[in-house]
């Protein structure tokens, strides 16, 4: 393989990084809780079908969620995949009361090759968490001279952490396949908050910074194993296990106004344990139907040391994809049309309540270029987070990725 083919995708890779780490793809109040919008790590075809990916096993994708997947990656193939995004949001409190925001992110940078005909390897940049929001409320007080004193509270928040993950995988005997990632996660999480009398009066405001970094190892386990029935039926089951992990890094708190202190409180924070199984089926090569179904145990792990302060998230979902025919010569015969659905809780409360179940609608296309296994895929996901009775957001996603599948890996005839 070329020394260029290497250099190239790792510059790139690299580049991408520093941009990811810069930039944030929410502004929802929601983030201001726990970590913020956790992500699922799907890539671009893997949302247009729901978010399936636990038992998904393909030579056109990446497919980080299960590191068993790996090993799918054909013996002569280099794939790189890079994905973004455009997030328009609109949050509604009541049927009067609503404000709209759009956002636009780099999601991730994903690349894998074979190691032997049974190995497949894996690297990239992947998010984990993302925090964005800026609102405020006003009320008043009455003070001891009977003064009515207005004040308003200001909320703000910018950040998230990320990851980097190497994994690698191996098939057994044609029909099982085993793999594991490692991540290393960094990041920091700003919070502040700020309480504003104005200029009229002689109360001060204060202002609190609660800062949250990350500097930890994780790992994830996964199984799949697999079968093909008179020659049109291919069936894959998936599983995923991570344990709870210790988040290492540092918490502070900055405040400033009437009093003037900086703290680093001895808290815990931890992650979750992650278990998840996932089924395919693909008829003919032409139609594949995939059902997960995952469960993050937040109410066991401590944050600010203290249990129960999360809750236990758990997420199902169904994808569709249709290929009219994968051995056709025609540009038509090869695109791929897919659509999905998803439902998950929240794994934060707001006043000790749950909000109410979210929920996405998804759709997609796969375009291949010509005389090339490259795909260009375009997904778009309809959701719901929250309800009027809290905080009802409605948001459309659009994400945009191409995964370039090229034979790199050959031996040249003299």
């Amino acid at each position: 393989m070329s020394k260029n083919k290497v250099l190239f995708p790792a510059i790139l890779l690299l580049f991408a990084a520093q941009i990811a780490v810069s930039q944030n793809n929410t502004n929802s109040p929601y983030t201001r809780f726990g970590y913020g919008e956790i992500s699922d790590n799907n890539s671009g075809e893997q949302r247009a079908m729901g978010g399936v990916s636990i038992g998904s096993r393909s030579h056109y994708g990446i497919n980080t969620v299960n590191p068993a997947s790996y090993s799918s990656v054909d013996s002569l193939t280099f794939m790189f995949d890079i994905g973004s995004s455009v997030l328009g949001s609109r949050f509604s409190e009541s049927s009067t009361k609503s404000h709209t925001t759009f956002n636009s992110n780099l999601e991730y940078v994903t690349m894998q090759f074979p190691l032997s005909k049974t190995v497949g390897f894996s690297l990239g940049m992947l998010p984990y968490s993302f925090s964005g929001y800026n609102f405020q409320t006003a009320d008043s007080i009455v003070n001891v001279e009977n003064d009515t004193i207005g004040y308003t509270k200001s909320f703000s928040g910018t950040g998230g952490f990320s990851q980097v993950y190497t994994g690698i995988s191996a098939s057994f005997f044609n029909h099982i396949s085993l793999g594991v990632n490692a991540y290393y996660m960094f990041g920091k999480i700003n919070n502040y908050r700020q309480l504003n009398f104005g200029s009229t009066t002689s109360y001060s405001s204060t202002t609190q910074a609660n800062v949250l970094t990350a500097n930890n190892f994780r790992f994830r386990l996964g199984a799949q194993f697999y079968n093909t029935f008179a020659k049109k039926h291919d069936v894959s089951l998936g599983f995923i296990y991570e344990p709870k992990a210790k988040l290492n890094g540092s918490f502070s708190q900055i405040t400033s106004g009437v009093l003037t202190d900086t703290i680093s409180p001895n808290d815990e924070f931890e992650l979750p344990a992650i278990y998840g199984m996932g089924l395919n089926y693909t008829y003919d090569k032409k139609i594949t139907i995939g059902l997960d179904y995952s469960l993050q145990q937040w109410q066991d792990a401590k944050f600010y040391s203290k249990k129960d302060s999360l809750s236990n998230r758990s997420k199902i979902a169904l994808g569709l994809e249709y290929m009219p025919n994968p051995y056709g010569r025609k540009f038509s015969d090869r695109i791929r049309y897919r659509a999905g659905f998803n439902m998950s809780d929240s794994y934060f409360k707001v006043a000790g309540v749950k909000p109410a179940n979210n929920f996405g609608i998804t759709f997609g296309v796969g375009l291949p270029l010509h005389n090339s296994n490259t795909v260009i895929n375009a997904s778009f996901e309809y959701g719901k987070i929250g309800s009027t009775a809290l905080l009802r957001e409605d948001y459309f996603k659009f994400t945009f990725n191409a995964v370039f599948n090229e034979t790199w890996f050959f031996k040249r005839k003299l």
